[in-house]
């Protein structure tokens, strides 16, 4: 569809379901979920094992043919965990597994795709091993991560860093740059007079920002009636 066809009402009757379905399905799976999470297409986030952190004010995007996956699958006796700090964005089909530990700082951006490990998942020379050699994961505050990216296992990424996409991640990255390729290297220094603007200065009055989209939302589907969304379920047009 090129527009939401929808009334109003029916948005907000879909948005507080799935806050609904995040309050009643996903928060029981997490050791902390922190307050004011958005979460889009709730059930298709995946958590499995633990603990897994998430701190307040994160958004998570899901989708059907890209779930979000936190795994914490560990042969330390339970000692496995992932902490994602405050106001942090996972896009659609971001994996993040752990053997051992991984941090993610506040404010961080993880792109469509993006794979954060801590584990090789097999050993190298007895593959039946089922999680293999690991090493703790950090990220400091109000890193991205580009689409399809991959981070391994023992890596350090310095604050406000960013990892172009489609890069692999095997050194520890300085804070401050930006890395790209396969294996990914510093392609410039970021420019220590611009201010930076985090995701925590965007989420800094969350209710002014929230009424801010409502009204938007109640702008562009103001002419949207009953019968014209049943007609673009049933016969959809070019402009729907």
């Amino acid at each position: 569809m090129r527009r939401d066809t929808r009334p109003y009402i029916i948005k907000r009757l879909d948005l507080l379901f799935q806050r609904w379905y995040a309050e009643r399905f996903l928060r029981p799976q997490f050791e902390r979920l922190g307050t004011g999470c958005l979460f889009m297409k709730p059930w298709h986030v995946e958590i499995f094992g633990g603990p897994v952190i998430l701190g307040d004010y994160a958004h998570v995007i899901a989708a059907p043919d890209k779930k979000v996956r936190l795994t914490v699958w560990s042969n330390l006796g339970g000692q496995g965990r992932i902490i994602i700090g405050n106001y942090s964005l996972l896009c659609p089909g971001v994996r993040i597994s752990a053997g051992q530990d991984i941090s993610i700082g506040d404010s961080c951006m993880m792109a469509q795709g993006a794979f954060i490990t801590d584990s090789d998942w097999h050993g190298i020379y007895d593959r039946s091993l089922s999680v293999g050699q690991s090493a703790p994961v950090r990220i400091g505050d109000n890193v991205w991560i580009g689409d399809s990216a991959m981070v391994c296992k023992g890596v350090t990424i310095g604050e406000n860093s960013i990892v172009g996409a489609g890069s692999v991640v095997l050194k520890d990255v300085a804070p401050n740059v930006i890395v790209g390729g396969n294996p990914a290297s510093v392609l410039k220094s970021l420019d220590p007079e611009c201010i930076m603007k985090t995701r925590a200065d965007w989420l800094a009055h969350p209710d002014v920002l929230a009424a801010e989209f409502d009204e938007i939302d109640r702008h562009l589907m103001e002419g949207n009636t009953w019968f014209g969304w049943f007609r673009s379920l049933l016969w959809p047009g070019n402009q729907d």
